[in-house]
């Protein structure tokens, strides 16, 4: 069993391959690998709450693990309580179990959360852990709210947090559909992060009005990619590809790809470049001249901002990248509690079609148990993020 997580910090210390010799995958950090676990049930429901007292929610953090993983830890439990101080009208009484990022831990720590009185667990992280705690945990007909993105695990009673390639993907191939630049050829790594994405990207073009023309992928190494640019070059061509969407993350094979893609006749006077992680972490992204004028998508930029600038002041520095998951789960348990009715977090009130308002954007579950996030489209232009297409405050018709 292999596990990832998905954060930045620990994508960076984590890479197993740098421009000198092997290349990291944006792709590979994001995707958060799950093994094999009981099957979970569908549809767990405790059932109603009190909601002039307060309601007992599971926080499942990573924390008792690495360096690494208590970070995560800690900034997962500081959004969400930043997130507790909004709520009005709510009362929630959070405790918090650290998993250490260990899958039995995590399954007995969740029946004890269970035994606890919790109405709905808030994690875990980790994907194979999120399987044990799900199945666990419909045995008791409570639903889990995951902070991981591996859609494996999503489904029955684990509805995950994280952000989606098939989200990304379908918001960056939607945003090119309607610039006439529709037809599209993936890029991607030959290991299981681009196997996922690249699976993904095939369901948003579905979803999009797009069309992948094309896909090619290289072997996970620097000479990988050497090796595999006349193929990318020649397929590029013959395929009629109006954009280009790589996989690879700027810790990964994208500074590579930015410089020699050109170097091979395949370059942005011809074809429209995107990217399925964010071109703007690293701000030294921005600076790859192959990049300019290229798409990625992200939260709204200026939520996101406030959050960050909010999280800073309240504990002297910024946010781990996925803190804001912490804050998003508790901003959704609130909501769900305010609104009531006699079964607050079934799936079916989990799922319901307006989502939530999230510290970054608007979010909802889909009934899968993956999550629809609003993204804006941005351009890399003059070494700047540009937004070109704003994110969303509100969703338009139903979640699938």
């Amino acid at each position: 069993m292999r596990e990832s997580v998905q954060d930045t910090l620990l994508a960076q210390r984590r890479a197993t391959m740098t421009r000198r010799g092997l290349l990291g995958s944006a792709a590979a950090t994001l995707l958060v690998a799950g093994c094999e676990m009981p099957a979970m049930v569908a549809g767990a429901d405790r059932g109603a709450i009190d909601p002039s007292r307060p309601v007992t929610v599971g926080l499942m953090v990573p924390g008792g693990g690495s360096e690494d993983l208590q970070i995560v830890a800690r900034n997962l439990e500081n959004a969400a309580r930043l997130a507790m101080a909004d709520l009005q009208g709510v009362q929630i009484d959070l405790r918090v179990y650290q998993t250490a990022g260990d899958t039995a831990r995590a399954q007995a720590l969740a029946a004890q959360a269970i035994n606890d009185g919790a109405a709905i667990l808030v994690g875990p992280l980790l994907a194979s852990e999120a399987r044990a705690v799900g199945a666990v945990a419909a045995q008791s007909g409570v639903n889990v709210l995951s902070f991981s993105n591996n859609p494996e695990v999503a489904g029955g009673n684990v509805f995950l947090l994280g952000a989606m390639f098939e989200n990304t993907a379908t918001r960056l191939m939607a945003f090119a559909a309607s610039q006439d630049k529709g037809r599209v050829m993936v890029i991607s790594e030959q290991n299981e992060a681009g196997r996922v994405a690249e699976a993904a990207i095939q369901r948003a073009a579905q979803r999009s009005g797009a069309s992948v023309v094309a896909t090619q992928s290289y072997a996970f190494s620097q000479q990988g990619v050497v090796d595999a640019l006349p193929r990318i070059a020649s397929s590029a061509r013959s395929s009629g590809a109006q954009s280009i969407l790589m996989t690879a993350g700027s810790e990964g094979a994208l500074p590579l790809l930015a410089e020699l893609l050109p170097q091979n006749n395949v370059s942005m006077q011809s074809y429209q470049f995107m990217g399925l992680t964010r071109w703007d972490i690293p701000p030294a992204t921005l600076q790859l001249s192959g990049l300019q004028g290229g798409w990625f998508a992200l939260p709204d930029p200026q939520l996101t901002a406030g959050f960050e600038s909010r999280y800073a002041t309240a504990h002297g520095t910024g946010p781990n990248p996925i803190a804001s998951l912490g804050y998003d789960a508790i901003a959704a348990v609130g909501a769900l509690i305010r609104r009531g009715g006699d079964a607050p977090f079934s799936a079916e009130s989990i799922t319901q079609r307006a989502g939530f308002a999230g510290v970054t954007g608007v979010f909802r579950f889909r009934r899968d148990g993956t999550n629809e996030r609003g993204l804006a489209v941005a351009e890399i232009r003059d070494e700047r993020r540009v937004i070109l297409s704003p994110a969303p405050r509100s969703f338009v018709g139903g979640a699938s």
